[in-house]
């Protein structure tokens, strides 16, 4: 352990599994107190336990971040807890993918209720804390989706073009007051999610060397390469970096012509 977040408290949200895990793993390898957030009860559980026996003491709280009023009680316990958070890693989402005319009204405002506005009342529950304190790190995970579009993927790139947005005004707004809030763009993951995706393909192992092809690296990445970036923006490495959004797609975003 280098204990890069040594003492600090760090609340992941989207923590039971892929990115999230990944990151709260890695937190905890830095020294980080841990407030874990997921809407999935028993996978939340069943990773604070895997956590608990590494030497981790992570608090969770059950939460569904589309919901203001549950994201207040979550934060409001973990600073119950540890009486400050210095550290905030916006990481739950949802994938939503919907003929623009044929999207429901319901599945337009899931997308946003999670993907935009609950990184948003995350931010606004432990604003006040850091603002007390002088200081605080926020971290959003958005996605390569914030400013590429693919074919077919509405409005899931709206929510995240809207996260880019918000994590780039409010770090101009805070900054004075000693609030950095970063952002990261990954690319393909090796998630459950795209593995998933992958798996509904007639020929998974073609359709992955397809992707894989169009990376410049020729890869997909992993969620600890994710949570390595995090480590960075969560920590007093990056104390000159806010507004800044770093990409993590194996260069694909940079291709214009393949």
């Amino acid at each position: 352990m280098t204990g890069r977040l040594t003492d600090k408290v760090a609340i992941v949200t989207g923590a039971a599994r892929g990115i999230g895990a990944a990151i709260a793993r890695a937190f905890a390898a830095e020294g980080a107190q841990l407030g874990l957030v997921d809407i999935d009860a028993d996978g939340l559980a069943a990773f604070a336990a895997e956590l608990g026996a590494t030497g981790a003491r992570p608090m969770t709280a059950v939460a569904n971040i589309g919901e203001r009023a549950a994201v207040e009680a979550a934060v409001a316990a973990i600073l119950a807890r540890h009486g400050r958070v210095d550290v905030l890693v916006n990481n739950a989402g949802i994938n939503v993918f919907a003929d623009p005319l044929e999207l429901s009204d319901e599945a337009w405002q899931r997308c946003m209720a999670v993907n935009l506005e609950g990184a948003w009342h995350m931010i606004r529950a432990v604003l006040p804390a850091m603002l007390a304190a002088g200081r605080g790190a926020i971290v959003n995970i958005a996605s390569t989706h914030a400013f590429s579009i693919i074919p077919g993927t509405f409005p899931y790139p709206v929510a995240k073009h809207g996260l880019l947005g918000l994590t780039r005004a409010l770090a101009v707004d805070y900054a004075p007051q000693g609030i950095r809030i970063n952002a990261i763009a990954p690319g393909y993951i090796e998630t459950d999610k795209v593995r998933d995706w992958l798996a509904e393909f007639p020929d998974p192992a073609a359709a992955r060397a397809r992707i894989e092809g169009l990376i410049p690296l020729r890869r997909i990445g992993t969620p600890e390469q994710v949570a390595h970036a995090a480590v960075f923006l969560a920590s007093d490495e990056s104390a000159f970096s806010t507004g800044s959004v770093l990409t993590m797609d194996g260069g694909r975003s940079v291709v214009y012509h393949d």
